[in-house]
């Protein structure tokens, strides 16, 4: 599974927190924090594109396997703040989609 992430010039940060939860049918859930690095250490932009439009794929798990029959729920929200910044920004300013790839792997 990877969480795909497209952003702009205007993000104002160089890295990337999420808090990432996935309900199974049973009401088991997994929640992970994960931190991803948004530029190199020269502040250049990581991700695909020509544009100011950056794409990252970002890994996220790895032998994940479904099993049960039913829904499966999915969330992903941003935990991104400035030092001061009790309560986060919302909207994130720049990222301009999120989304979720789950892969058949054999």
């Amino acid at each position: 599974m990877d969480i795909n992430i497209r952003n702009n010039k205007n993000y104002e940060f160089s890295s990337l927190f999420l808090i990432a939860k996935i309900e199974f049918p049973n009401g088991f859930q997994v929640v992970d924090t994960l931190e991803y690095e948004m530029t190199d250490s020269e502040g250049n932009w990581l991700g695909t594109g020509f544009t100011e439009l950056k794409e990252n794929k970002l890994f996220y798990k790895e032998k994940v396997v479904f099993s049960e029959k039913g829904d499966y729920k999915f969330n992903i929200q941003h935990a991104t703040r400035s030092i001061r910044d009790i309560e986060g920004k919302n909207p994130l300013n720049g990222v301009t989609d999120v989304g979720l790839s789950i892969e058949k792997v054999n």
